[in-house]
């Protein structure tokens, strides 16, 4: 036969001695023996809406089984999430009144800062509770800084929008975030926020810097688990899904200028670049599983073509294999439990 090694066995079967592979995968035992990757619950960090002014959690439609959490609810789930062995939880949220500065934002009574407190009462110091920082939750026309009004076009003012994050940094830290997630993808956050930290006293606030966040056909139901009235698109400041070697650049910015952990999303779309970040860096580099991945998987399950319980955690070891050291999932309170 063609191709055949004559030397081989009858018909070019194995002969004795020949490499076999499928022995290290006869039994659940050995495979999870000699399993390359491994996800523990700890790197698992649970993203958590809060919503001004419920009474009681409010599902989110494009997102079964993800709510708007009330105040009052907002604590059950921290110590669901705390008791499942999660390492952290990631507060978003959804103020009733909005404006152009998103003055909600920084005000220490404010939905966000009010939330990071009773979250840290809750998690005892169980889990790390971390904030996102950004201004799009909290301004009338969604996006993530503040605008300038002086051209025909009114674009996202950079250096502006600096200022506004740095007063947000502060008042989450008084509020008791530990982790600042910078997801504005201003050119210059990083620098700005850790300088306005450290004057203020609080060197100790960790920086995780979204340094690879791409405009995204992904982040559909996040903006509607947010209540965003983006009015356009952020590809002026979101990253060009065409490029990867653009994400390094910003990586590389981003540690520079101080950050402590980086950020690559979505996640399930952009492996390539987590493992070039993952590679490159010194800094732990965490990823996204969006709400997009989250909800396609759930619709899919739904209909029945797709097998939910095995998929969801093969995406999640998919993540952690092209180098994440930690994935904010939707999922992570569920399934950490099955990671030990």
């Amino acid at each position: 036969m063609t191709g055949v090694d004559p030397d081989a066995g009858q018909f070019g079967l194995p002969r004795p001695g020949d490499r076999r592979p499928r022995r290290l995968r006869s039994t659940p035992a050995l495979r999870r023996l000699v399993a390359e990757t491994t996800l523990q619950a700890r790197q698992l960090i649970q993203p958590l809406f809060v919503a001004e002014g419920l009474a009681h959690p409010k599902p989110v439609a494009s997102m079964p089984g993800v709510v708007q959490h009330s105040l009052a609810s907002l604590p059950e789930a921290v110590n669901a999430a705390a008791d499942a062995g999660v390492g952290g939880v990631m507060l978003f949220a959804v103020p009733t009144t909005k404006d152009g500065q998103g003055t909600a934002a920084t005000d220490p009574g404010g939905i966000l800062n009010v939330a990071l407190r009773h979250a840290n009462a809750a998690a005892a110091g169980r889990l790390v509770v971390m904030s996102d920082l950004c201004l799009d939750e909290f301004t009338d026309h969604g996006h993530c800084g503040v605008l300038r009004t002086d051209q025909a076009e009114p674009k996202v003012d950079n250096d502006a929008t600096l200022l506004r994050y740095q007063a947000m940094a502060l008042a989450q830290a008084a509020a008791g975030s530990q982790v600042l997630g910078l997801s504005g993808m201003m050119d210059g956050q990083v620098l700005a926020t850790r300088t306005a930290l450290d004057q203020a006293g609080y060197q100790d606030v960790v920086l995780l810097a979204y340094a690879a966040k791409y405009a995204s056909a992904w982040y559909g139901p996040f903006r509607d688990a947010v209540g965003s009235e983006l009015d356009g698109d952020r590809r002026t400041y979101q990253q060009d899904p065409a490029n990867r070697r653009e994400a390094r650049v910003e990586a590389g910015l981003d540690e520079a200028e101080g950050a402590d952990v980086l950020m690559v999303k979505p996640a399930m779309g952009y492996l390539d670049v987590l493992a070039d970040i993952a590679d490159t860096s010194d800094l732990p580099v965490w990823a996204y599983q969006v709400s997009g991945e989250y909800a396609a998987i759930e619709a899919t399950a739904a209909a029945g073509w797709l097998d939910r319980d095995q998929l969801v955690p093969e995406t999640l070891l998919g993540i952690r294999r092209a180098g994440a050291a930690a994935i904010l999932t939707y999922w992570a309170t569920e399934f950490a439990p099955r990671f030990g």
